[in-house]
């Protein structure tokens, strides 16, 4: 699963302005809205209240995912906004948030949340990833960043997957190890 396959442009918002917290919480979901998946836009929106009770979903570094898995929403989606002049998100580090994510999941028993916040923690741990989400000036632009980090990111697994078939039909040398009763381990 793709990060663009569950983000569409009407539910991304560039340059977005949030007066706190709660207020951007507010205009994700709206965002999310959009793409239809939010069966119960006020259960979805205490989900989300309702887990960042437990601590804050931002990251640090201006970044925050914030995620609920509910009976409220029909399908797996998300929503991003940019800030320019940030808001106060309760990060870690004190720094204002500027790069959001929204998770929504259906209480299913796939873990699709998780999964999806593993792929998007991955790509912003990339400091020039974050940066060109931050200046893209279109929802398009924006994915499109998304997109291209995504196909790097599969390429180079590709390539190390190749790699490691290339060593298996080489073969490995075996290793073990053991325990010897007098004490005295030999490998």
């Amino acid at each position: 699963m793709r990060i663009t396959s569950l983000l569409k442009p009407e539910a991304v918002k560039i340059g977005g302005v949030a007066s706190d917290k709660d207020d951007a919480i507010t205009k994700l979901v709206k965002l999310m809205e959009t793409q239809g998946n939010v069966v119960d836009v006020d259960a979805y929106t205490e989900a989300v209240h309702t887990r960042e009770s437990f601590g804050s979903t931002a990251l640090g570094e201006g970044i925050a995912i914030p995620h609920a898995k509910t009976a409220a929403v029909s399908a797996p989606g998300l929503a991003a906004m940019t800030l320019p002049e940030g808001v106060d998100y309760d990060a870690p580090d004190g720094l204002p948030t500027t790069l959001m994510f929204l998770i929504a999941a259906p209480d299913t028993k796939a873990d699709v949340h998780l999964e999806v916040l593993s792929r998007l923690s991955m790509l912003l741990m990339d400091p020039e990833f974050c940066d060109n989400l931050r200046a893209a000036k279109t929802a398009e632009e924006f994915l499109a960043v998304i997109d291209a980090a995504e196909d790097a990111k599969l390429a180079a697994e590709n390539a190390k997957a190749a790699a490691a078939a290339a060593a298996d039909a080489t073969g490995y040398d075996i290793v073990a190890i053991t325990a010897c009763p007098t004490g005295i381990a030999h490998t």
